[in-house]
């Protein structure tokens, strides 16, 4: 009985590093990948020209807003305005405060926008190389050592050079 148990214990074994022995691992720098893509250039490119206008546009509103209450303030000063009129200024000044805000949340949820518009496509599109050359080179694992949490890979199984080949870089 004993016999068996052992022989049972060792063709287990036997079969455990059978099994991880073949599997084909890979890995990929994602970070070096994405910086050589022209097309991830162009998109940021674009996205930070976009963010620059909608910058400009917001300066431009918080310029006249804050030129408007310095007027506001002047007015008062020199008692050109009643304490009715003040009021009523002030609260289209909050009014107008309240709008530049919203313009700048409303910004930056256009600039996300425009940010998944444009590279999304190219994402999916290096996954798709990914996962082409994962088939073709039966690999069974590909890690992306640019997000820390590979510790060992023998450079032979580094597959960047592969995908840049199948994106055509």
């Amino acid at each position: 009985m004993r016999k068996h148990k052992y022989l049972l214990a060792i063709l287990c074994f036997i079969g455990f590093t059978l099994s991880i022995n073949a599997q084909n691992f890979g890995y990929i720098n994602s970070q070096i990948l994405i910086q050589d893509i022209p097309e991830v250039k162009e998109a940021n490119s674009n996205i930070e020209t976009f963010r620059t206008q909608l910058q400009k546009k917001g300066q431009e509103m918080l310029q006249a807003l804050q030129t408007k209450a310095q007027d506001l303030e002047r007015r008062q000063a020199q008692g050109e305005i009643s304490p009715i009129q003040l009021e009523e200024e002030s609260a289209k000044l909050q009014q107008e405060q309240q709008t530049i805000l919203a313009f700048e949340q409303e910004s930056q949820q256009k600039i996300l926008k425009k940010s998944e518009d444009l590279l999304t496509p190219i994402r999916d599109r290096i996954q798709k190389a990914i996962d082409d050359v994962a088939a073709e080179k039966s690999f069974d694992y590909i890690f992306d050592t640019s997000t820390g949490f590979v510790l060992y890979a023998d450079e032979s199984t580094d597959v960047t050079a592969l995908v840049k080949a199948k994106l055509g870089m």
